[in-house]
């Protein structure tokens, strides 16, 4: 569909009913016209052109903090904020992208997928999925793309994810008929972060960002996770879920991250295993001292923590299928207390003094206290970046203005759950 066409179908009616529905009533409108310039910034830039519109969200980790890497449990959703691209086949060996959000424009050739001597950076995590494709069997051409995205960057709603999932789906839509699971995005995702960022990241944030909506995933054959979708609605409870932006990024902190797989999986080879999936939490208690002495303390409470977010994670899903919304909210603050005490991801040990995550989570829980409702924990990977806290609908403004006043002006992001994940939006318009 050329430039002209496309600019047309952003003003048909079906258009706004989508943005609706990725969006929010509130939020379809200005959608609508985000789409709209990033097609012009497209023309601008490579001129016109058959071309489709790519959207991938963000995603919320609601429960499994840090399980997936060690093949556990997690309950996640993807998010009305997502990275958006347009983007045509050019017939060439180059892919040519442009990040309107990062003021960003590189060309990579499809000769030449060897990482920098540094392993950081946008160019090197799409050279390591474009090889990935190569990898994996997959097919890759040359393409050009124009980007943006409202993901928050490097606060763990999977900013980088997001992009991941977004080119995947350019890829597969441009030069594999379509054919590709979501579950061979996220492999690919993984790939790149592990060789080209040298990050020993798991599938989670890839799997939640490609499938969209709620979802479980059980990781324990990583191969083939087991996937199954949540149909629940919170706004249908009266709660809406924040996300509370602490202030710093987590973009320097791959130290503590691949810290916690590796500790967790020091436990596992005690017993002579590669991940905690393969051990049981019986085997490490009555094996304690010589677990301890063999892994460290910090390894330990780090796999026990994995063995009872496993179990929350079933609690969790049951309580939501069986509509007990209170035994939800109370699994919440139980998996917050693990990662806050056990897991210990709420701050770096490099900078202690540093403590963005847990005074948001002590405002939080004071701020819960006083209501007698809701819950909080820390977001994603931890360390730094954000919370979440699901509130009753009827204290969200209360909450923004406290957190705002005390964290800063635009700290706390309203969100919903959206039904897709990655995907050329041309296809679900139709």
């Amino acid at each position: 569909m050329n430039i002209n066409d496309t600019l047309q179908l952003l003003e048909t009616e079906k258009s706004r009913r989508l943005m609706s529905v990725l969006y929010g009533e509130n939020d379809a409108d200005k959608n609508v016209v985000r789409y709209q310039q990033l097609v012009k910034g497209f023309l601008q830039k490579f001129g016109d052109k058959d071309i489709l519109l790519f959207s991938s969200p963000g995603r919320t980790e609601i429960s499994g903090n840090h399980t997936d890497h060690n093949h556990g449990k997690v309950l996640a959703g993807s998010i009305n904020l997502d990275c958006v691209g347009v983007a045509a086949v050019n017939g060439t060996s180059k892919v040519n992208i442009v990040s309107e959000t990062y003021n960003q424009s590189f060309t990579i050739d499809l000769d030449d997928l060897s990482p920098s001597d540094k392993k950081a950076g946008t160019i090197d995590l799409v050279k390591g999925l474009l090889k990935g494709f190569v990898e994996k069997g997959y097919e890759i051409g040359g393409f050009d793309a124009y980007i943006t995205s409202n993901v928050i960057s490097a606060a763990g709603v999977s900013s980088s994810a997001s992009f991941e999932m977004l080119l995947c789906s350019m890829i597969n839509e441009f030069f594999n008929r379509g054919k590709m699971d979501t579950v061979a995005y996220a492999h690919i995702g993984k790939y790149s972060e592990n060789v080209y960022w040298d990050k020993a990241s798991g599938l989670l944030d890839q799997m939640a960002c490609a499938v969209g909506g709620m979802i479980t995933i059980d990781f324990k054959n990583p191969s083939a996770p087991v996937v199954e979708k949540i149909d629940f609605d919170f706004g249908a409870h009266g709660h809406s879920l924040i996300i509370v932006n602490t202030g710093k990024g987590h973009a320097d902190l791959s130290e503590d991250y691949s810290s916690v797989p590796v500790e967790m999986k020091k436990v596992a080879q005690f017993f002579g295993k590669e991940v905690c999936a393969d051990i049981t939490e019986e085997q490490v208690i009555d094996n304690l001292a010589k677990v301890r002495e063999f892994a460290g303390d910090r390894s330990v409470l780090r796999a026990l923590h994995f063995f009872e977010e496993n179990k929350r994670v079933d609690e969790e899903v049951a309580a939501l299928k069986e509509d007990r919304f209170e035994d939800f909210l109370a699994q919440v603050t139980a998996s917050g207390n693990s990662s806050w005490k056990w897991l210990q991801n709420c701050f770096t040990n490099h900078d202690y003094q540093e403590q963005g995550i847990t005074v948001a989570l002590a405002l939080t829980e004071l701020f819960l206290a006083r209501k007698k409702a809701g819950a909080c924990r820390v977001h994603g990977g931890g360390f730094a970046g954000v919370i979440m806290a699901f509130l009753p609908n009827d204290m969200v403004d209360e909450y923004i203005a406290y957190i705002d006043k005390a964290l800063g002006e635009g700290s706390a992001y309203p969100m919903s759950i959206r039904p897709y994940g990655a995907v050329c939006v041309n296809h679900i318009m139709d």
